[in-house]
């Protein structure tokens, strides 16, 4: 049976062990956009892992959806995640940069533009500003002239975090977001070629993971799907058929890997794993019943994992462990106990939190 700690090639990688590092906003940038020395320490404290997944990262300004999170919307930006880069490689790491076009998730205040959308619906939800949570507006509706450009974006984002030094980049096609928002059935009520019936609405999604694999090639991209979750006010009415028809086109593009998040049935999951020929990320992490109980995720384990890989995945990805766990690899491959995050830091900003939580032996720290 397939172990967490067997290798696995993931097209021009060698990942020593099958723990991906799931992508987690910290917002540790700066206020201007660009990536920081904590953050360099944050990764390289991480790199034992297989793979490690940025930060969500705006590819261009109107696509910026939260404050103090480091940009690759110009090259001054992208050259400040050199660090990064740099760091985690000196510590025997691998890091792809995710690509997060919020769309209607922002905020004028973040961006200075007005949001934009598949339509002119607003999230019926407060965003995250720089002066707290305000209710979010009503996003301009993209002339269908326009939505080569925002898909375009990803690619040139792409161009920019390689030429930083990542080994790849991961669409965000997931909670919400902007390509999240084009397969949606009430974020997305377009009547062109964009919307209404899944041939359409999953157009955007893969004209942005081609306009990626052009710039980049297909080895270095993947993507990340949450098939049903229901993040940020997207409902998919028909979530099962959506995604059977996305990444049955997607698997025609020789892609590095897709990432799903366990958002849905398992059926529907093992269906998808059997449409896709490529590498496949799961995120177990499991979503509590929206009802009596308070909804959020629940934390990956090592169980899970292992179960999850017992049905097909490839790798493996952990978010919430690695937080307080800089050694997740070791703890898990000794059974140790994981330390707890406190929420208070998730986005407080500083290094509380953020980059002084021991290792259970810190020389394991940097090691393959």
């Amino acid at each position: 049976m397939t172990s967490l700690f067997d290798r696995h090639h993931l097209g021009p990688l060698t990942l020593p062990n099958r723990i991906v590092m799931a992508p987690m906003t910290r917002a540790r940038g700066t206020a201007d956009g660009l990536a920081t020395p904590s953050m360099a320490t944050y990764f390289a404290q991480r790199a034992t892992a297989g793979l490690l997944i940025s930060d969500g990262i705006a590819p261009n300004r109107v696509g910026t959806s939260n404050p103090n999170t480091a940009g690759l919307r110009t090259e001054e930006e992208a050259a400040s995640w050199r660090q990064v880069t740099d760091a985690v490689h000196i510590n025997g790491g691998r890091i792809f940069a995710q690509l997060m076009h919020g769309g209607r998730v922002s905020h004028e205040s973040i961006s200075g533009v007005r949001p934009v959308g598949p339509s002119a619906v607003a999230v019926a939800a407060d965003v995250f500003t720089p002066t707290g949570p305000q209710p979010a507006p009503v996003p301009r509706a993209l002339e269908t002239a326009e939505v080569a450009e925002q898909a375009g974006s990803y690619a040139e984002a792409a161009r920019r975090a390689v030429g930083a030094g990542f080994d790849g980049v991961e669409l965000h096609g997931a909670n919400g977001y902007l390509i999240s928002q084009f397969l949606s059935t009430n974020a997305n009520l377009r009547t062109d070629r964009y919307g209404g019936t899944v041939a359409n609405r999953i157009r955007f999604a893969v004209e942005a993971v081609e306009a990626t694999v052009d710039a980049v090639g297909g080895d270095r991209t993947g993507i990340r799907l949450s098939p049903g979750a229901g993040l940020w006010d997207v409902v998919e009415a028909d979530h099962a058929e959506l995604y059977a028809a996305l990444v049955t086109e997607l698997n025609r593009l020789g892609l590095a890997y897709v990432h799903l998040e366990a958002t849905t049935d398992e059926a529907t999951l093992l269906d998808l794993r059997k449409r896709w020929d490529g590498t496949m990320i799961v995120n177990p992490s499991s979503w509590l019943t929206r009802g009596e109980a308070a909804f959020g995720a629940r934390q990956t384990d090592l169980a899970s994992a292992d179960r999850w890989l017992g049905l097909g995945a490839d790798l493996v990805s952990f978010g919430r462990a690695y937080l307080a766990n800089p050694d997740l690899v070791e703890r898990l491959r000794r059974r140790l106990p994981l330390a707890e995050a406190d929420p208070a830091t998730y986005y407080a900003g500083g290094d509380a939190g953020f980059i002084d939580l021991p290792a259970h032996n810190s020389d394991l720290v940097g090691k393959n």
